[in-house]
């Protein structure tokens, strides 16, 4: 049944049906107030945003057609339906997931070289990366609304699942034991939004990876890692200015100062001493942030690191710039499309 909340609805057909006077705007009116709350960042806030999406459902905040169900998400079927559905027809880097091009194709195929220049010059920390989409049209609104609009029904009900067969391509490469870490906010960041969204994404994905492989040894491990330094808006740096920006970002995590002994940061390396890891976010870009966090990880005694987004962005299709002497196998701001995201502060209208 199509809902009385969309703005296809005529507002004749709701007569008195909304409050007085105002009709189908006012409900939107009183819809938008209700989800407002979950500006606020509290666990109340958001229950009060999710019921309002469920029971006072507008448009669909993708395409702005009518919802014929109601849902928690808030997106019609026919968009979430196109979430991860584009895919390159390049042939793929097998170590970072980036499209090859035409001329990099031809060579891999002349030669049997089957990563891109660049990780062949400057392999990753990281063994493989994996990703659910590329970063647009769908895929990015629904990031958004996950990631700054409190809809956190995106990743339970949406990207988990994408994400979860992301991570099965991994299958026979990765071990059988994996703990799962996901990439952590800067702590006044995550009180911001009031959730980590790469947290949301692993529990949904592990969630759904107990019911389809459950051989398959996969144990998160919430809190392993930090990130000690706020880098806020890296989507506005170039690759350059990301990698000095995340520089000490990350550290394993320690006993709290008030009682250090050094047995508790002792304990965080056992678990992680000859272990893989697979780390979880939500959108893969230059793979500056996913090094960073596997060096952490290697360093402190991981056997391996994996990598599994909701989204990968793929370099543009125009060629990329010579790189500098100082500069080899690094991304270029050129090559590499850029994350537009709203600031963390902005609001997003209903």
């Amino acid at each position: 049944m199509r809902s009385v909340f969309s703005e296809s609805v005529k507002v004749s057909q709701l007569g008195n049906g909304g409050p007085p006077g105002q009709g189908a705007s006012g409900w939107r009116a009183v819809t938008r107030v209700l989800r407002s709350c979950s500006a606020a960042g509290s666990a109340l806030g958001h229950t009060v945003a999710d019921l309002a999406n469920v029971f006072l459902p507008s448009d669909c905040r993708i395409c702005g057609g009518p919802l014929l169900a109601l849902g928690p998400v808030g997106v019609c079927e026919e968009c979430v339906a196109q979430v991860g559905a584009s895919t390159d027809q390049d042939l793929l880097c097998t170590r970072c997931g980036d499209a090859l091009g035409m001329e990099s194709a031809r060579f891999s195929a002349a030669m049997g070289v089957t990563e891109c220049t660049l990780c062949r010059l400057a392999p990753p920390e990281f063994s493989r990366a994996v990703a659910a989409g590329n970063y647009d049209n769908e895929m990015r609104e629904m990031l958004h609304l996950l990631k700054f609009a409190g809809r956190r029904s995106v990743a339970e009900h949406v990207l988990g699942g994408r994400l979860a067969a992301a991570i099965l391509k991994l299958r026979g490469q990765a071990g059988n034991d994996l703990l799962v870490v996901p990439v952590p906010l800067f702590a006044a960041r995550e009180r911001a939004r009031g959730y980590n969204q790469a947290r949301l994404l692993a529990q949904a994905a592990l969630q759904r990876l107990r019911r389809t492989a459950p051989a398959w040894q996969l144990t998160l491990c919430d809190g392993l890692l930090l990130r000690v330094k706020d880098t806020r808006a890296l989507y506005r740096l170039g690759p350059s200015e990301r990698r000095r920006s995340l520089r000490d970002a990350f550290q394993l995590a320690a006993a709290p100062a008030a009682a250090r002994t050094g047995r508790q940061l002792l304990l965080g390396r056992e678990v992680l001493l000859g272990r893989e890891v697979l780390l979880i976010d939500d959108i893969l870009t230059t793979g500056a942030t996913a090094r960073a966090c596997a060096r952490v990880l290697l360093r402190a005694g991981a056997a391996k690191v994996w990598v599994a987004t909701a989204a990968r962005s793929q370099p543009d299709a125009a060629p990329a710039a010579q790189p500098q002497q100082d500069e080899v196998a690094l991304w270029t701001a050129s090559a590499r499309t850029r994350v537009l995201e709203p600031d963390i502060g902005t609001r997003i209208a209903f």
